[in-house]
């Protein structure tokens, strides 16, 4: 794959990544968290700026971009809805011609996806998802770096999510999973399992990787899992719905006996922060020794700054 494919380019999912994009990003994410242990310093963002909307508050989101492109002498401009016009007195389209002016690119974390994909298409620099409620890339990216420090080859390997299939990490990961040719299962309540409008897109990936892709809504199903992956039950914005999404989600709680379920020794826990612990995950599993969520958290910089390197 030719690098300079990337320059230009906005990630607003990784439905239009190719595995090789996909794969040279995480590449690169290797090497700058090599470089972080060696405390190499880059100045690689000098004279460049960036703007982070956010509509949704965020810790690991907004830490990630900011450190990340202030570490490389840029200058991160943060822009909540108290301080834009985003969609209130200026449509989305003129915010993005604005900025598209004023910044080298910008980061949105929001509700729509339709407002980040606007972003992209009226800004003329590159434009990242730090979240909406359909998708998550940079979570998902950061999911698969980590997988690759534990396992090294992630081909083949098992990824299962309990929880809610619908919310926007479910949805990465079936992305990723199935360009990369990770199996990946989903289970949980039929009310809330996958779309099968993204299904149907990810199994002609997942035919062409050799990924497996399930849904499900037994527990059994997390049988030989390399990785038990949850999520909280209440998504931001849906909190209305709490009490209907606890009653659903109970029996779908991450416990030791369902990670004794996997029956595999070697097989970790994976959340994408913040948890509810208690919730959708027992303490003593995300505290545990199975439990890789911080390496999770801080690898959300670093395949955060991979792509900022490789599309700015």
């Amino acid at each position: 794959m030719n690098p300079e494919q990337l320059k230009g380019r906005s990630l607003v999912t990784l439905k239009n990544w190719t595995p090789d994009e996909i794969r040279y990003v995480l590449e690169l994410s290797h090497s700058v968290k090599k470089a972080a242990r060696t405390s190499t310093v880059h100045q690689r963002f000098v004279g460049k700026t960036l703007a982070m909307i956010f509509e949704k508050r965020s810790t690991r989101t907004r830490c990630a971009f900011e450190t990340a492109f202030g570490e490389e002498g840029g200058h991160p401009v943060f822009l909540s809805t108290q301080d834009i016009q985003l969609g209130s007195k200026e449509s989305v389209e003129d915010t993005a011609r604005v900025l598209g002016r004023m910044f080298s690119a910008i980061e949105f974390r929001g509700f729509k996806q339709s407002t980040v994909e606007t972003l992209a298409r009226e800004a003329g620099v590159p434009v990242y998802n730090g979240l909406t409620d359909q998708y998550h890339p940079t979570q998902a990216l950061a999911d698969i770096l980590t997988l690759q420090e534990i396992f090294g080859t992630v081909q083949g390997k098992k990824l299962c999510y309990v929880g809610d299939g619908r919310n926007n990490v479910a949805r990465s990961l079936c992305v990723i999973c199935a360009k990369l040719g990770i199996n990946f299962t989903v289970i949980a309540p039929p009310e809330l399992s996958t779309d099968r409008e993204l299904l149907d897109e990810c199994s002609q990936w997942a035919a062409e990787s050799g990924s497996k892709i399930v849904v499900s809504s037994s527990l059994a199903d997390v049988l030989a899992a390399d990785a038990v992956y949850t999520d909280v039950w209440v998504s931001m914005g849906e909190e209305h719905a709490a009490a209907e999404r606890k009653r659903l989600l109970s029996p779908f709680r991450v416990d030791e006996a369902l990670m004794e379920k996997t029956r595999n020794p070697s097989c970790i826990f994976m959340h994408c922060l913040p948890a509810v612990k208690g919730e959708e995950v027992t303490v003593p599993v995300i505290e545990g020794h199975r439990s890789r969520v911080w390496d999770q958290a801080e690898n959300r910089k670093h395949t955060i700054k991979a792509i900022m390197l490789a599309t700015i």
